[in-house]
């Protein structure tokens, strides 16, 4: 099964490890790393071929993994995002001042989510905080939804979960949290 307990474990330590793991999401199947092993998203966005001035998702099962990220928000744009959470709901936030560049893409903001899909919460939960989120694919390219399709598009993907996507048709709907525009539909 893929959320077992065991696959979980494995993929955990293959992200401790520097590795990328795939797994599914709400919608497409995503790869993520370590946020924190700046070699890992080196390596990830190479895998991509994403600059890295896009930034990056960072997803997690709980919003207490997603504070060490996050700077000042005025509290009711804070509850905004938190009531749409855990859902198929990515806000860009303040980043805090120790968030890495390579994860904002140089910017003073951050993209985070607290995902719904188990098998990503179950990865989240098991690594022990957020991982990167982004879609398995090559960057401009259609995403993946099978684990078929990551290996066909995604060579170099150390581990794949296996298991559905969510209902979702599209990746997630990305709101700035300040303004409440949306910055990818």
């Amino acid at each position: 099964m893929a959320g077992s307990a065991f696959r979980l474990r494995q993929a955990a330590h293959c992200l401790r490890q520097g590795g990328i793991v795939a797994y599914p999401t709400e919608a497409i199947y995503g790869l993520g790393c370590d946020p924190l092993n700046r070699k890992a998203v080196d390596r990830l966005l190479t895998l991509k071929q994403r600059p890295l001035s896009k930034g990056l998702i960072l997803i997690a099962e709980r919003f207490e993994q997603l504070i060490p990220y996050m700077g000042d928000l005025p509290r009711e744009k804070l509850d905004t995002a938190m009531e749409s959470w855990p859902g198929p709901h990515t806000w860009l936030l303040p980043a805090s001042k120790n968030t890495p560049g390579w994860l904002t893409g140089g910017r003073n903001s951050i993209a985070l989510r607290v995902t719904a899909h188990p098998v990503a919460a179950g990865l989240c939960r098991t690594f022990g905080g957020a991982i990167v989120s982004t879609s398995a694919n090559l960057s401009g390219k259609q995403p993946a939804k099978t684990p078929l399709q990551v290996r066909l598009r995604c060579p170099g993907t150390d581990d794949i979960l296996h298991g559905s996507t969510g209902s979702e048709q599209q990746p997630t709907r990305i709101r700035n949290a300040l303004t409440g525009k949306v910055i990818r539909p």
